[in-house]
């Protein structure tokens, strides 16, 4: 008697358990909320992950090349167009420039001085002319001694090659001006070039060369960035890329001001997709600059790629994956059936589809409960 009483207390105790385990636990963890798509708008977007960079932005070099003398600015500075960045060590082209300076006075006092004498030398060939035309008369009617008529045409021949000797002089005088206004100007120019100016009211993001050191015509020294042209690089998957267009309106967040949002267009979609991320890049502009702003800082951006009405649409946190196929769980007649998705669009929070109805019972999917199987009995 006593063993059939414990085999009873025993099979009492399991069924207890049992009962308790399928209310307390099973039944609990097989409970899931539903709900059913509603009607409303949706404005479509699209979003993606990229870093802050800018369409301008300008390496700064010095054209002559050498040493460093002076940088005016530093980084994080903001400049303005015109302003003096940095300026070269011309090492002797100040004297070079006084000597040819000196080298032009020179050349155009010799000018004016072999003009002066090409003035008098003319004045007196015009008396020589006048001399040997009487001389050449007289001797020929046989009044002048032929020594004298010699003379004359002597003195004549004389003057003729003394003023070609000085209007060679004038040439000269005149070919070395040029040259030496040539010689000043290029030195102007290079000494000019020793000092680098601003081309863009900017903000300087990189500064790679110091005072003192020597530089190549071909080293940047300085960057900076034209805040006008700041965006996102956004990396968008090529899946979703479709739908967007230039001038699309968006919304960027930084990752240093995750609360603030700055407005923004789609500036550029560039036309080849990252053959290994399988993303695209769409730079998305900021219509306010932030300030201050950080190149290579990371930002989210959502870009706004067109508005329905009168659509159904679900949250986003029902949708789930399914042998590579996005869809919900529905709950028919007490069990879970895994339904694909037909979108049309989708936000931040919700998507938009075209097979579902009002009437459609969505299982809402609970990581604290058993995970969801075809078929799976269900309760509510």
């Amino acid at each position: 008697m006593k063993s059939a009483y414990k085999t009873i207390l025993i099979v009492a105790l399991l069924l207890l358990a049992g009962l308790l385990f399928y209310k307390k636990v099973y039944i609990p963890k097989t409970t899931f909320t539903l709900l059913s798509p509603q009607e409303g708008e949706l404005k479509a977007s699209v979003s993606g992950i990229g870093n802050v960079g800018a369409e301008d932005i300008y390496h700064i070099t010095a054209q002559s090349g050498g040493k460093i003398l002076h940088i005016f600015t530093n980084v994080g500075k903001w400049v303005k167009k015109g302003d003096l960045l940095i300026e070269m060590d011309g090492v002797d082209l100040p004297d070079q420039l006084q000597i040819a300076t000196a080298t032009l006075k020179k050349a155009k006092f010799e000018l004016k001085a072999s003009q002066n004498e090409l003035k008098n030398q003319l004045a007196q060939k015009a008396l020589l002319q006048k001399t040997y035309n009487r001389y050449a008369k007289l001797n020929k009617q046989g009044f002048a001694a032929r020594s004298e008529y010699d003379k004359a045409l002597a003195d004549l021949q004389s003057i003729d090659a003394t003023i070609l000797v000085s209007r060679s002089h004038i040439d000269s005088a005149k070919a070395q001006i040029l040259l030496s206004q040539k010689s000043i100007d290029a030195i102007k120019t290079r000494i000019a070039d020793l000092k680098v100016y601003a081309p863009v009211d900017g903000y300087v993001i990189s500064k790679e060369a110091e005072v003192a050191q020597n530089v190549l015509p071909t080293n940047t020294i300085l960057k900076i960035v034209d805040p006008n042209t700041l965006w996102v690089e956004t990396k968008i998957d090529e899946r979703i890329s479709g739908a967007i267009r230039l001038g699309q309106k968006a919304k960027i967040t930084l990752s240093s001001q995750p609360q603030k949002v700055y407005q923004g267009v789609v500036k550029r979609i560039l036309p080849v997709s990252d053959p290994v991320t399988l993303e695209r890049e769409v730079d998305v502009a900021f219509i306010t600059i932030p300030k201050p702003f950080y190149i290579n800082e990371q930002a989210e951006t959502t870009i706004y790629t067109g508005s329905y009405s009168h659509i159904l649409k679900i949250p986003l946190k029902v949708v789930v994956q399914q042998n590579g196929k996005a869809g919900v769980w529905i709950s028919k007649e007490g069990h879970a059936h895994f339904q694909p998705l037909e979108k049309i669009a989708q936000d931040e929070k919700y998507i938009a589809v075209s097979n579902l109805d009002k009437e459609s019972r969505i299982i809402v999917p609970d990581s604290t409960k058993k995970s969801l199987k075809e078929g799976m009995r269900i309760h509510l």
